[in-house]
């Protein structure tokens, strides 16, 4: 398969797992961060496939001991709808590994695992297709993990063409929050860098997130995505504050945007290299998580895509994360 129709595939943006940039440059560090934001830092376990896949349980020992106490999971999973399965199959096939859900162990087992642990899992990602169409299982299982969030990682680029895409889209994320919320779990939305340039006079992303309940409706930032689409995440922070309850952080070694307009997945991979520890690159960490914490964000997910050196690269996160 090439390069191209793998990206195609996986729309990656659903794996992976900004600023203007006045904002985006590291300042001394000034702001102490909320200490529950420190007390309870967790981890998008898309930052060590491998490790989960070889061994689950010795891979959640190892955050543990670094510090780690919550997880983020990322599908498909058993209750996963076929679609995303099958793609899933031909993803692995290029990355090398094919560990997703519960890597391998029965959902019980796997939780049993968090509970001896003392991790928990706040949030779960999944596709359009499980969320539109399979939601009691995947209601039940949000249930039985204690998720409380149920979150898509991308919107699959065939559903975000044009503007006229991206207005039904916010009619189907409202469709998808009332079916959440009939199953006493909540549905967010994690960002990428499309849609976030202004396209016939409106942002796309904006349109879309004015048109939907923000009662139903919730959001996950990605600080790296939202930099690379020339966005400020702090204005959004404010701008829509109560609806981003989760953020995913990572660092960027150099500031650098997307080659377009970041909806094709081949200027994410473009970008992969720049992606860094928190604290050894450019993005304002410290100015980002405070304004998260008052613009209501309730979980902090490191994630460093398929990172090669997870044992040195998570722990270093953690430690700057802790010493803010």
């Amino acid at each position: 398969m090439h390069r191209k129709e793998f990206l195609k595939l996986s729309g990656l943006a659903s794996l992976s797992a900004g600023l203007l940039p006045g904002t985006l440059y590291s300042h001394n560090n000034t702001i102490k961060l909320l200490s529950l934001m420190t007390d309870r830092i967790g981890i998008q376990l898309f930052s060590l496939p491998r490790l989960m896949r070889a061994d689950p349980k010795k891979s959640l020992e190892l955050l543990v001991e670094m510090g780690y106490s919550e997880i983020e999971l990322y599908g498909p999973y058993p209750f996963s709808a076929e679609s995303n399965k099958k793609s899933w199959e031909q993803i692995t096939r290029m990355l090398g590994f094919s560990g997703s859900g519960f890597f391998g162990e029965s959902q019980s087992r796997f939780q049993a695992y968090c509970r001896e642990l003392g991790l928990s899992i706040p949030s779960l990602h999944t596709d359009l297709d499980t969320l539109e169409n399979h939601m009691p299982a995947l209601g039940e299982a949000a249930r039985q993990l204690g998720a409380k969030y149920v979150t898509l990682p991308a919107i699959p680029p065939e559903r975000r063409q044009t503007l006229e895409d991206y207005k039904r889209m916010a009619d189907t994320f409202n469709t998808i929050g009332t079916a959440a919320l009939n199953e006493g779990i909540h549905f967010a939305y994690h960002n990428h860098g499309y849609g976030l340039q202004e396209t016939d006079g409106v942002i796309p992303f904006e349109m879309m997130l004015d048109a939907t309940d923000p009662k139903g409706v919730f959001l996950e930032m990605d600080i790296f995505w939202t930099s690379a689409g020339k966005a400020d995440p702090v204005a959004y922070l404010n701008k829509y504050k109560e609806r981003y309850k989760m953020m995913h952080l990572k660092d960027m070694l150099e500031l650098r945007y997307f080659s377009g307009d970041g909806g094709d997945p081949a200027q994410w991979v473009e970008l992969f290299p720049l992606m860094a520890s928190t604290g050894s690159g450019v993005l304002d960490l410290e100015g980002i998580v405070n304004a998260a914490s008052q613009a209501g964000v309730e979980h902090f997910f490191v994630e460093q895509d398929m990172v090669s050196n997870p044992e040195v690269a998570l722990k270093e996160s953690i430690v700057y994360l802790k010493d803010l």
